[in-house]
This record gives structure tokens, sequence and C-alpha cells, in this order.
């Protein structure tokens, strides 16, 4: 157990190196931690790691899919939800099917229950990897969105799929009638039991007299509560989560009122998310060598053929699929022709945005070693070798073409949008507004006769009057920018100097340590504000 343990850390300490080196090179990091399996698994001498399979599905998804929803905004949901939904319903759907009978002609020994195994996992395009990919570039608010939306609700109903036909495979009987039935009963009550669960939480956030630590373990804590509680009852535990998220996400500004709150839960919930995508990668390339030698009498050549054909097939299904829902209600509706025709270069993006990750990864360790019976699980190393092959294409070549693609394609936001500096400015003085309506209305005595008060009501007044200056200005939006970017190095380059002088102040008596680490804080939170500007 000790050594497996100084194992995983070493392995994540060179995974990590990993990603400061796609940071240094601008490329996402989900990337590199593909890469970084398919090293691990060549590695020579590495001991094998067995873990229970049925461990890694309840440790890594719950947390995975509970905070793709915390993320996801209500607002473009609701706006977008049709998209969304053939997306994440039919497109996931379309993609199971066609991959489990193009799997049961092309590999030799596939039953359809193993290809509709195989369609769940690799069906569900990844949040992390396609967000991270298109970070800092210049796509469409709405792609991020379908995106994002589409990650979140095809996690879930591919999941589903997956486990009716592993149900399927194990119990060895499946009857279609009753598995649809089975199939709305189960997602159903795992909603329900979500939002039950969600607002159970709701409550004692709320009400309950916690700090930041504690909300912030208490938020780890309810995935899982959410998917234990709904698996007991034998419903969706997948549902169950995704649904809690989305109850807590939309309820997020009732019950974490506080600064601290809100920055220490972030904080936490980053690290959680990147070290589980890290250790799932891991143990992939743990697992690599042993995979390989349980393909049997199919040569690695073939598997990686298959895994290759599968993913052509995932990859021209999303292109044409996201084509035809663009376009299929024009070519019935008259009144849809008479809008405005989607751009050829976004659609391409968002078919093109179809990566693989963390998800399927996970999805597919969790498959059990054995069936009723005490045989071994068919075919599931090979299974197992590609996803990840299909993980590696989806990941590494549409991951690395896709900032290229869409310098080439010149994509437009499509919505009108402000500028994200503009949006800002536009908030911050908006809100300055209202504090002084605020103070002027119900604090007027105190704001006179209290220095620091009328000291902050002088500063609102002139950060209006900037913020003014700065919306109403002739300048283009690009030389705001580079204002913007001049302002934030200067800036960044004070607050060094200014930790470098507080790092002197811990050698005097003058000051004491608390003192200096909350001067410290105060500092961060400079930077914070300063990246949103």
């Amino acid at each position: 157990m000790h050594e497996n343990l100084l194992l995983i850390l070493g392995m994540l300490f060179l995974v990590i190196l990993l990603v400061m080196l796609a940071q240094k090179m601008r490329i996402a990091y989900p990337i590199f931690l593909v890469l970084a399996g398919l090293l691990i698994g060549f590695i020579p001498g590495m001991p094998i790691l067995k873990l229970d399979p049925e461990l890694i599905f309840l440790i890594f998804l719950p947390p995975l899919l509970y905070e793709a929803a915390w993320y996801t905004s209500w607002r473009e949901f609701k706006k977008w939800k049709i998209q969304i939904g053939l997306m994440a319903f039919g497109l996931v759907l379309l993609t199971s099917v066609i991959v489990a009978f193009a799997s049961i002609l092309i590999i030799p020994g596939f039953t359809l229950a193993l290809g509709f195994v195989l369609g769940g996992i690799i069906s569900p395009p990844d949040a992390v990897a396609a967000t991270t990919v298109l970070k800092g570039l210049k796509v469409p608010q709405r792609t991020i969105t379908i995106l994002e939306g589409e990650s979140l609700v095809n996690d879930a109903s591919s999941l589903i799929i997956f486990r009716f036909a592993l149900a399927a495979i194990l119990t060895g009987s499946f009857t279609m009638h009753q598995a649809v039935g089975q199939f709305f009963l189960v997602a159903g009550m795992g909603i329900a039991v979500g939002i039950a669960g969600g607002y159970l939480m709701y409550i004692i956030h709320r009400f309950m007299p916690t700090s930041a630590a504690i909300d912030a373990t208490l938020t780890l804590m309810t995935p899982y509560i959410l998917f234990l509680t709904a698996e007991h009852f034998h419903y969706s535990g997948v549902m169950a989560v995704v649904s809690g998220g989305l109850f807590m996400s939309f309820r997020a500004h009732e019950v974490f009122k506080t600064g601290e709150t809100r920055m220490n839960m972030i904080s936490v919930w980053h690290t959680v998310i990147f070290a589980m995508n890290a250790i799932v990668f891991i143990l992939i390339g743990l697992e690599l060598p042993v995979i390989v030698s349980g393909l049997g009498n199919i040569s690695i050549i073939n598997a990686i053929k298959y895994g290759v054909i599968i993913s052509l097939i995932a990859v021209c299904i999303r292109i044409l699929w996201v084509y035809l829902i663009a376009f299929f209600p024009r070519w019935i509706s008259k009144k849809k022709r008479q809008s405005p025709a989607p751009a050829l270069a976004n659609l391409f993006i968002i078919g093109w945005a179809g990566m693989r990750g963390v998800v399927s990864l996970a999805t597919a360790l969790s498959i059990p070693l054995l069936i009723d019976g005490g045989k071994s699980f068919p075919q599931r190393d090979l299974i197992i070798f590609i996803t990840f092959v299909v993980i590696f294409i989806t990941l590494v070549f549409q991951g690395l073409s896709l900032p290229v693609l869409i310098k080439l394609t010149k994509v437009t936001e499509i919505d009108p949008i402000l500028p994200q500096h503009e949006q800002n400015a536009g908030i911050r003085m908006r809100l300055d507004i209202m504090t002084l309506q605020c103070l002027s209305e119900h604090h007027s005595e105190a704001s006179k006769n209290n220095s620091l008060l009328s000291a902050y009501t002088e500063s609102l007044y002139k950060e209006i009057e900037g913020h003014q200056r700065y919306l109403t200005s002739n300048k283009v939006s690009h030389d705001k920018a580079i204002e913007l970017e001049e302002y934030r190095q200067v800036m960044r380059k004070v607050h060094e100097m200014q930790r470098e002088e507080l790092f002197k102040m811990k050698n005097e008596k003058t000051f004491t340590d608390d003192a200096i680490r909350k001067a410290e804080n105060l500092l961060d939170l400079n930077d914070i504000k300063l990246s949103g500007i």
C-alpha cells in the first residue's frame, strides 16, 4: 500500500511537471495528460496497480459531474436548451447506436451489448478538454455555452446507456420496452433524489453556522452523498449528482455570501478536479501494459486500427449531426428560413471540438473484472484500449489542430456582446452607483460624520467618473485592451515589490506575523481584482 501510494505521488509530480511545460508552451494541459498516460505505460519495470473498478467509478465520476454542473450558466443553458438537448441526448444516442453496430462488424467476437458499452463510454465529449483548449481563443460565446451545456448533460445520458448495457451483459438479459421504461424511471427518480438532496444541503449551508472550511468540505461531500443515496434505491446516481449540482449552482448566491467562502471553495475545487484528471491518466498509464497483454489473440496493431476507426466514426457523426440540427429546422419551417443562417465556420468548430477526456476514461476503467458465474468480463481490456485510443486521437489531434482551424476559419462572435473589459467596467460602475444610493438613503449621517465612510464615498464618485470616461471614450476596443494589458503588467510588478517588502518586514520586530499575513491576503485580493478588470 505504501509503495503504491508513493508510486502515484511520484507519477503525479511528473505529470504536474508536464502540465507546467504545457502552460509554458501554451498548450491545453489535458493533451499533455493523455501523453503522460501513454508515457507512463512505456516506462519499463513499472509495478502493476490493481483497483476495484466500481471504486474508480465512485471516487472520480461524482465530483467531476458535480463540478461541471456547478459552473453551468442557467441563463445560457435555458437560452440554448434545444441545441444542447439535441447534442446531449440525440447525438449521444446516435453515436452509441452507430458505434455499437459498427463495432460488431469490425471487431471479431463483439456483441451488440458490448458495442453499446463502448458507445456509451466514448460518446460524451469532455467539457474540461474543450474549454481548456478554447481558453484564450476568439470563439463565440454561444459556442462555449453549447459545448459546456452539452458536456454536462451528455455525461449523464451516456452513463445511463453504459449502465444499462453493462447490466445486460452482467445479467444476460435485455428487453427493449422494459429498458425504455426503466430508463425514464431510473433517470426521473435520480433527478428527484438530486433535487431533494440539493435542497437539504442548501438548508444546511444557508441556516447552519458554517465557516469557509466547513462549506468547502460540505460541497466536496455533496456529490458522493447524492450519488450513494440514489444508487442505494437503485436510481441513477449520475442524474442525482447533475440535478443536485444544478440546483446548488442556481442557489449559490444565497448560500455562499462571503468572499472568503467563495474563494476558498473555488480554490479547493480547482485543485481537486485537476488532481483527479491527472490521477485518472496515471491509472490508465499503470494499467496500459496489463491491458495490452490482456488483448489475447488480438494484435496491438489491430486494436489500434479498431480505435482509429471508432474515432473516425465518432468524429464524423458529430460533425454531420451539428450541421443537420442547424439546417434541418430551416428546411421544414419557413419561419426559421427568415432568420439569419448559422455560420458554417462556427458550426464546424462545434463539431470539431468533441474531444473525449477523463469521464470516458474513468467510465472505461470502471468496467467490472468479472460477470456472473465468475467469468472474466468479455473484451474488457480491448474496450479500455479502444477508449484510450479515441481519447488520444480526439484530444491530441483535434486539440492541437483546433486553434489553427479557428484562425483559418476566422470565426466571429454571433450574438451582440460587449468586449469583456467593457462589461467589467459597466458592472463595477453599476455596483458603485447602487452603493452610493444605499449610503445616501440609509447611512447619510454616518457617511458625513464617519471619516472612513466619507473617504469611501469620495472614492466611489471618482471611480464612477473614471468608468464613465472609460466607457464613453473614442478609443477603439483594441487600444483599450492594449492599455489594460500594460496596466496589468505594471501593477503585477508593483505587487511583486510589495510582497518583497512584506518579506523584509517579517525580519523586523515592528509588525506581527498575523498583521503581515493579512496584508498578504489583501495583496492576493488585489491580484484577483486585477485579473477581473
